[in-house]
């Protein structure tokens, strides 16, 4: 028996090695790239190779070392779903946003698919510190030994894949962060917000241990409407976005003293897709 709890296998052929890796991936959530070289007798490059094309498929998530489920072993058919919904531009937002993130530095990662995609970005050479009170999030984090990780206790909110509640508040009320990357269901002139009530009091927790708020946010966000208002635009010092906003919020932000970082020119765009809850 290997590391899976599977027995190990000399698979052959391309399709034949990709459904391999896949199933051993599935049995235990993460893979290395060395493991899989030794159970299914390629080279490194080989298996590279395959989980390059496995990961354009969607099918896992290559991080550092190995492979991993796209959104962890714990995600829910609520969350995988909103973590499709416009992947790529997640992506780019979480590509862009790492660029905030010092090699040493104590951050505090939101919940959500967007927030998500921020922890798997992380680089090789993070050493410092991730607050988190995300289910998925602390999953990937499993697989960063390097990085210290420190998770929020509570009361687990199935569908955010996100422990919320006093006992969140309370663990977080003795604790700092340099930054807090914020994820949002929409936003417009008039603040930031949220799906439910049940996750505000938590993300306005992290708002005040944080030294500084980064939101995270593509386009969609801003062409799409959520019930319950988290803050208002002033409490975020950065906003990050995938490239255009739209007409007029580039100077609604400016004027809140928000400054924008985006993949692409902050112009004036028309109507996106539906967004998610973040």
């Amino acid at each position: 028996m290997t590391e899976t709890g599977l027995p190990a296998t000399g698979v052959r052929g391309g399709a034949a090695r990709r459904e391999e890796i896949m199933r051993r991936l599935q049995a235990a959530g993460f893979v290395s790239v060395t493991y899989l070289t030794g159970e299914l007798g390629v080279s490194d490059m080989t298996v590279r190779r395959d989980l390059k094309q496995l990961a354009k498929a969607g099918e896992l998530r290559v991080v550092h070392g190995g492979a991993s489920l796209p959104h962890g072993t714990l995600r829910t058919a609520d969350f995988a779903s909103r973590a499709e919904h416009e992947r790529e531009a997640k992506r780019r937002v979480a590509r862009q946003a790492v660029e905030l993130v010092g090699s040493g530095a104590t951050i505090a990662i939101d919940a959500g698919t967007t927030a998500f995609e921020l922890a798997a970005t992380l680089p090789d050479d993070f050493r410092g510190c991730v607050i988190t009170h995300s289910v998925p999030v602390l999953q990937h984090m499993l697989h960063r030994p390097d990085a210290r990780v420190i998770g929020l206790g509570g009361e687990l909110l199935a569908d955010s894949q996100a422990l919320v509640g006093a006992l969140t508040i309370e663990a977080l009320s003795g604790l700092h962060a340099e930054v807090v990357f914020l994820g949002a269901a929409a936003v417009n002139e008039r603040g930031i917000y949220v799906a439910t009530d049940l996750e505000r009091p938590t993300k306005q927790a992290l708002i005040d241990v944080a030294d500084r708020v980064v939101l995270l946010a593509e386009r969609s966000k801003f062409t799409v409407s959520a019930p319950v208002r988290l803050a208002p635009l002033d409490a975020v010092d950065i906003l990050v976005s995938d490239g255009e906003l739209p007409a007029g919020m580039a100077d609604v932000l400016a004027a809140a003293g928000v400054a924008v970082h985006a993949a692409g020119p902050v112009v004036a765009s028309g109507d996106g897709d539906a967004g998610d809850r973040g």
